[in-house]
């Protein structure tokens, strides 16, 4: 429920309160004693989805934009006459005025949007060095991204381009932010030795996740968008909504900024394609539902160019996404066929072993070391294959091995291949 609070200008009252008798809604009015503007104080509750309908009337009737408007929420109203008009407005979604409202909240000044966007890729980024899934749900705790999400999709159906823009700044120059203050962590860190020798950026899992994206990455931005505008339509769970959009933009961005750092091209671009694809699905799956939820300007003659420009942004954002996702598409491919390349080289290394000529050995490890990821796949880099094996003293190491394994491979995947085959002298008592 609502409690609006209207200002009544001079010479209206009998026509704002004809409105709210027509409505059978029930008001209170206090005569306004103030700069002399207005002649009194109208208060009266209705549901969250009467207040866009009611205040439409009143507008008609005399009230004007500029006129002092209050919506609050009360805890509780108690009244038989509530059920009557719970009937008439049945919708639980919130008011034009009252989403303005909230979108604009959510996108604080830029210098605390600036602040807590830096503290949150700092935490991520130690997250994604440190490997530490805590971390980085620590530090989307505090990314301030939704705002900026919601606000670009709310100006663009309301057809408040001021707002809209705003959005859409924040949000590219945010991301821009994050991936710079990654880079310069990056480079601090290297700098100061920090890692221990020989760290590989593209060894971290959490750092791998984010530079190998699929379509499943496509699913959880469309997600965390639908979420948001839901959030804030239904006033329910928005603050760990904005977690959800974070997770999709924070961790990638960082990754990026740590790509350019280290030197490492594929890492930067990957995981910036995944930033681009999660901030546009979010943008648009957000945009389509405030449209289908009835979202409009207040003037009706805006609402054509509100629909334009809803259909404009709407196929520019699918556009994006559908070339992006040509990125996403090929990464899935390379995914899919790197594991596919393990898989073979794994039965096929095992098969050869068995053969007579390498009986009496064995793997000293569990299982063969296959190097040989999406990136590779898709620069036309050779699979690395690696095998330590017991043999036993004084043992004949059949000649050319290593060769052996790289025509067969070769021969059975398609694929070019490097093999590297280390061995060990067992000695076992009896």
């Amino acid at each position: 429920m609502r409690l609006v609070q209207v200002l009544i200008p001079n010479g209206k009252r009998e026509a704002i309160l004809e409105v709210l008798d027509a409505e059978q809604i029930d008001y209170a009015v206090w005569d306004e004693t103030g700069r002399g503007n207005f002649e009194a104080l109208v208060q009266f509750p209705v549901p969250p989805i009467g207040v866009e309908p009611v205040l439409d009337k009143l507008r008609k009737a005399g009230i004007s934009r500029d006129t002092y408007t209050i919506i609050l929420s009360p805890e509780t109203v108690i009244s038989e006459h509530i059920e009557t008009l719970n009937k008439r407005y049945p919708d639980k979604r919130i008011s034009r005025e009252e989403l303005i409202g909230r979108a604009e909240e959510l996108a604080p000044a830029i210098s605390t949007y600036a602040i807590f966007l830096i503290l949150s890729t700092i935490i991520a980024t130690a997250g994604l060095l440190l490997d530490s899934v805590a971390t980085i749900i620590g530090a989307m705790v505090i990314a301030p991204l939704m705002g900026p999400a919601i606000s670009a999709s709310v100006g663009t159906v309301i057809y408040d381009r001021k707002l809209a823009s705003r959005g859409i700044i924040l949000q590219i120059g945010g991301l821009l932010l994050a991936v710079v203050v990654a880079w310069m962590i990056g480079l601090l860190i290297k700098d100061l030795y920090l890692l221990p020798p020989g760290f590989d950026l593209r060894q971290v899992p959490q750092v791998a996740e984010r530079t190998s994206p699929n379509f499943l990455s496509l699913f959880l931005a469309l997600g965390s968008g639908i979420a948001g505008a839901i959030s804030i339509i239904r006033s329910a769970g928005s603050a760990l909504v904005g977690v959800a959009i974070a997770a999709a933009l924070i961790p990638p961005a960082a990754t990026s900024g740590l790509g350019l750092a280290w030197g490492l091209p594929v890492v930067a671009f990957s995981s910036i394609v995944l930033v681009l694809v999660n901030m546009l699905a979010i943008n648009v799956s957000a945009l389509i539902l405030f449209w289908v939820s009835g979202f409009r300007p207040y003037e009706s003659s805006a609402v054509h160019l509100a629909r334009k420009q809803v259909a404009g942004h709407v196929f520019i954002l699918f556009s994006s996404i559908l070339i992006l996702s040509t990125v996403l598409g090929l990464v899935t491919y390379a995914s899919f066929q790197a594991a596919h390349m393990e898989e073979q080289v794994n039965v096929e290394v095992s098969r050869m072993l068995n053969e007579s000529d390498y009986e009496k050995m064995r793997l000293a490890t569990e299982s063969i070391d296959v190097d040989y990821k999406p990136a590779d796949m898709i620069l036309g880099e050779p699979a690395r294959i690696t095998l330590i094996m017991y043999s036993r003293v004084g043992q004949e190491i059949p000649p050319g091995i290593a060769k052996r394994i790289d025509d067969h491979l070769t021969e059975v995947t398609g694929r070019e291949v490097w093999v590297r085959v280390g061995f060990v002298e067992m000695q076992q008592s009896n």
